[in-house]
């Protein structure tokens, strides 16, 4: 929230002096005189005054042109599944991406959306990406995650390990035992592969659990399904 004021009076400023004078050399059809600069910078700086809300909608816009861009240098990391961390059509024409974290009630409570979202749109694959940031007992089930999508036991693990109820190494290996994944096969890259997710995710400008990418844009949160059929169609005419 600190950074997103320091924007804001940024930006403010920006409207207040320069800005003002942008916008007046770019419609003006000759220099202006001292008086006309005044004139202007007072409508700019009124005009902000009286809309203050476009500042946090500048913010919005800027942060999702910032994002847009993360993900066209990054999409094909971002895309491409673990293993069989993925599930809907493997040829689908738009690839929905999340990024979950097994303690992230929000991201147990999507389970269902992703469900009818796969069985409705026969068109459209969904990328399960292991970001474990909400305790140590998340690093530990992305692991085991990992392991199950290396074993071509992916979804079956993370639908029962979000069953099993709040994460610990006895609910993880319960899970793995239901669902037939051998713990003790661990990739050699699973630590690597958080990393990069980490990373990733830091670039992308993600800050929680479950987020989403689909197309050029980012979404936050435990979403209704219109906001991501929405986005979705967005991506497939785009």
């Amino acid at each position: 929230m600190n950074r997103l004021w320091l924007l804001g009076m940024v930006m403010l400023g920006a409207l207040f002096g320069a800005g003002g004078m942008w916008l007046a050399g770019r419609v003006a059809p000759a220099p202006l005189a001292d008086g006309d600069r005044v004139r202007i910078e007072r409508v700019v700086r009124d005009y902000v005054l009286a809309n203050p809300e476009i500042i946090p909608q500048a913010i919005e816009r800027l942060q999702a042109k910032d994002a847009s861009r993360a993900i066209a240098a990054s999409r094909g990391a971002i895309e491409e599944p673990y293993g069989g961390a993925w599930i809907g059509n493997p040829k689908g024409d738009v690839t929905l991406v999340e990024y979950y974290d097994y303690n992230c009630g929000f991201c147990r409570a999507s389970l269902a959306t992703i469900e009818q979202l796969v069985a409705e749109d026969k068109n459209l694959r969904v990328v399960f990406k292991e970001l474990p940031v909400l305790a140590d007992s998340s690093r530990l089930a992305a692991r085991a995650a990992l392991a199950a999508a290396a074993q071509g036991r992916f979804k079956p693990f993370h639908d029962a390990l979000y069953a099993a109820g709040p994460v610990s190494a006895a609910t993880i290996a319960t899970a793995a035992k239901a669902t037939g994944v051998d713990l003790a096969r661990l990739p050699a890259d699973a630590d690597a592969t958080i990393r990069a997710n980490l990373e990733l995710a830091q670039k992308l400008g993600i800050t929680g659990t479950p987020s989403w990418v689909v197309g050029d844009e980012l979404l936050s949160g435990a979403l209704p399904i219109e906001r991501l059929k929405e986005a979705i169609a967005k991506a497939r005419v785009s």
